[in-house]
């Protein structure tokens, strides 16, 4: 559906539901790049609030999904930035206590994303470096085009077909070695299991 942009609150409302309609996607999206629910959910909500505010610059015709996530990486960008700028003093051994802990309550987002991604498939993607995970992520699942995507990472287009060609070899090298390390832990659960019934 495109959407026409006039004064009248009509427009308004038709640019809001098809700007919400994307909210999942972000959702995703902004989940890989802060690993966060709660980083995620303000970064969502900040990328709204800049689209809403800046509802008069989008140009009808173009592809909404892909000026949304221009706004969220932009935005993501400059709190990593700003972040930088204001360090924060991390005690080391809660970090390992709360890590070790697991999360309490996982959010609906997380419960579908990890449920259709397989857990091989999930740990190999978070593994990968955050420029190679974006790429991929927004490639492979987000299903934006070369185009679409050099504009939201803001590189070339030569950048982002590196980037996911580089970031699929990855992803399928770290799948193998896991999925190598899995057979290695059953083949040696299965032997001892076998020593244990003979000796």
């Amino acid at each position: 559906m495109a959407i026409r942009r006039s004064s009248g609150a009509g427009d308004d409302a038709a640019f809001t539901q098809q700007a919400l309609s994307h909210i999942d996607s972000l959702y995703g999206t902004a989940l890989r790049l802060t690993r966060r629910a709660a980083d995620a959910e303000d970064l969502v909500q900040d990328t709204y609030l800049k689209a809403f505010r800046s509802a008069h610059q989008f140009e009808p015709g173009t592809n909404l999904k892909a000026w949304l996530f221009t706004i969220l990486h932009n935005t993501f960008r400059n709190r990593i930035r700003h972040d930088g700028r204001n360090p924060v003093d991390v005690d080391s051994e809660a970090v390992e206590r709360a890590s070790s802990d697991g999360p309490s309550d996982p959010s609906p987002e997380q419960i579908l994303t990890r449920q259709t991604l397989d857990a091989d498939l999930q740990a190999a993607l978070d593994a990968l470096p955050e420029a190679f995970r974006q790429a991929v992520w927004l490639r492979d699942v987000e299903e934006l085009s070369y185009a679409e995507m050099a504009q939201v990472l803001d590189v070339p287009i030569g950048t982002v077909m590196s980037r996911i060609s580089r970031g699929r070899r990855a992803l399928s090298e770290g799948l193998q070695a896991r999925r190598a390390r899995a057979a290695e832990r059953r083949l040696a659960g299965a032997g001892k299991m076998r020593l244990t019934r003979h000796g």
